[in-house]
C-alpha cells in the first residue's frame, strides 16, 4: 500500500517544489493537488463538509501549474490532480495540459478527476448542474481520443470536433491513467463506466457509509460490468492516522491512502509528514 498527501496549494501554504521533495524524502508515493477556479458568493449547494467553506477553497492555485513546480525538482514523486474539475475545463486544452505535463515529469502524472458539487462554480463556466455527468464522460473520451490518435476526431451530444492533430502525447501508454473521484454508488458507477480506478472520501462515514462496506459492493460492479477487479485500483483520501485502520485497509486491498494536509507553511505541515512517515513504516 503506498501513501501519498493532497493539498489545498495557496500563497500561504508551502510552496510546491518545498513540498514535493519533503514528500519524495519521506518515501511518499504521491502529492496531489486540489482544484477550484473561483468561489462565487451566493450558495446553490452545500458544502460536504458541513459549515462554512475553508478559506483554502477560494484560494487555491492552479493544479497543473503547481504540480508542474513539484516536478520539476522531483524525480520519482507522482503528481495528481485530486481532483481536476472535468466539467468545467475545455477538452482539446486539457487534453494538452495532461499529455504536457505527463512528458515533463516523464509519465509520472496521475489524472484524478471529479464532476464536481458548486453548482454556482460550474454554472459561472456555462456548465448545466444536471448534465455535467454526462458532460464529463464526454470530455474524457475526446481526451482519450486526443492522447492516443495521430488525427482524433468525436462526435457526442456535449463535445463535438473533427479531425485534428495536436501533440504531446503522454509518455504513459496509452494515456495517464484516469482515476475517477467520488462516492459510491455513484461515482462508483461513473469510474466502473470510464475510470482506470477510483477515489473515494474515507473521512466521511457518517455521509458515505463504511469503506468495510462499499469497497466489497464496488469490486462486483466491477466484475458485473466485465472488469477485472484486482487490476483496477482504489484510492483512499483522508483516512484517520490510525496504525490498526490502516492495516484494515491494507488488508481490504486498498492501493494508496492520500492524506489530506492544511494549506500551511512546513513548521505546520513537515511534523504531520514526519508523524505519518513513522506510521506509514508499521503498515506498508
Amino acid at each position: 500500500m503506498q501513501f501519498g498527501a493532497s493539498i489545498f496549494f495557496t500563497d500561504y501554504s508551502m510552496a510546491p517544489g518545498d513540498l514535493g521533495g519533503a514528500l519524495e524524502s519521506r518515501g511518499f508515493e504521491s502529492l496531489w493537488a486540489a482544484e477550484h477556479s473561483h468561489i462565487p458568493l451566493s450558495r446553490k449547494s452545500p458544502w460536504g463538509g458541513g459549515g462554512e467553506l475553508p478559506k483554502q477553497y477560494y484560494d487555491v492555485m492552479d493544479p497543473f501549474v503547481s504540480l508542474t513546480a513539484a516536478a520539476a525538482v522531483t524525480k520519482t514523486l507522482k503528481l495528481g490532480t485530486g481532483v481536476c474539475l472535468v466539467n468545467q475545463r475545455d477538452p482539446i486544452q486539457t487534453a494538452k495540459l495532461v499529455a504536457s505535463i505527463d512528458q515533463i515529469s516523464n509519465g509520472r502524472f496521475l489524472f484524478g478527476v471529479g464532476n464536481g458539487w458548486n453548482q454556482d462554480e460550474m454554472e459561472n463556466h456555462g456548465t448545466v448542474f444536471a448534465s455535467r455527468h454526462k458532460l464529463v464522460r464526454e470530455r474524457i473520451e475526446a481526451m482519450r481520443a486526443i492522447w492516443t490518435q495521430s488525427k482524433a476526431e468525436y462526435h457526442g451530444e456535449f463535445v463535438n470536433f473533427d479531425p485534428m492533430m495536436t501533440w504531446p502525447k503522454p509518455v504513459q501508454k496509452p494515456y495517464p491513467p484516469v482515476i475517477v473521484g467520488g462516492a459510491y454508488p455513484y461515482a462508483a458507477r461513473r469510474a466502473v463506466r470510464y475510470g482506470d480506478g477510483w477515489i473515494p472520501l474515507a473521512g466521511r462515514p457518517g455521509q458515505y457509509g463504511s469503506v468495510f462496506d462499499y469497497v466489497p459492493k464496488f469490486r462486483e460492479m466491477l466484475k458485473e460490468a466485465g472488469r477485472d477487479p484486482s487490476t483496477f485500483p482504489i484510492s483512499l483520501f483522508g483516512s484517520a492516522e490510525d496504525a490498526d485502520t490502516l492495516k484494515r485497509y491494507r488488508d481490504l486491498g486498498i492501493v494508496r491512502i492520500v492524506i489530506s494536509l492544511p494549506a500551511a507553511k512546513g513548521d505546520v505541515v513537515l511534523p504531520i509528514l514526519d508523524r505519518w512517515s513513522k506510521l506509514t513504516s508499521q503498515v506498508s
